[in-house]
């Protein structure tokens, strides 16, 4: 702003500026932590699971049971879990305050309802079910029912990723406008 006396002088930044700054560096820190999220997943399933299930390539066949291998990889999903809750937390923070706002499109509201939906269902449904299965032993682990439900955790787990990928995308393009 310039005086009178062709000073320029510098104006304070409002309290409407500061907002806008701070929820922009809160929009980054929140596509990181979606990024971050859909990158333990997908780097738990096709990283982590194929070495785990493939453990005699590595320390030789007979030393651990395709069971046993099942038992430690369901400590890695469980230890996933936590991370999917408080992304799921942090969601439900960033969005809802968007919708307050009424920064809401189609997108973002149907993605991030599949986010909820399988996050949830991954963390509370599927992963208890799958250890207390577990805890019932090997042949337990064979069983129909323990199949079915291992195959809907798969499938659910690609849908909550494939969420997350469309919530992440249309996060980043408002974000670029």
């Amino acid at each position: 702003m310039v005086n009178i006396n062709g000073v320029v002088r510098r104006q304070h930044p409002t309290k409407e500026t500061k907002m806008k700054k701070n929820f922009r560096i809160a929009t980054m820190a929140y596509l990181v932590l979606l990024g971050i999220t859909l990158g333990a997943g997908v780097y738990a399933g096709a990283v982590v699971a194929p070495v785990i299930f493939h453990s005699e390539e590595w320390i030789g066949s007979g030393i651990l049971s395709h069971y046993q291998e099942g038992i430690i990889m369901t400590q890695n999903f469980v230890r996933l879990g936590y991370l999917v809750d408080f992304t799921l937390f942090i969601i439900f923070l960033y969005e809802g305050y968007k919708y307050k706002k009424f920064e809401r499109d189609t997108i973002t509201q149907v993605a991030t309802f599949f986010v909820f939906s399988t996050g949830l269902l991954f963390a509370h449904y599927y992963l208890p079910d799958i250890v207390t299965m577990q805890m019932g032993g090997e042949e337990m682990t064979k069983s129909a029912a323990f199949i079915s439900t291992h195959k809907g955790s798969e499938i659910n787990f690609k849908i909550f990723s494939v969420a997350l990928l469309v919530l992440m995308v249309r996060n980043m393009q408002k974000a670029c406008r």
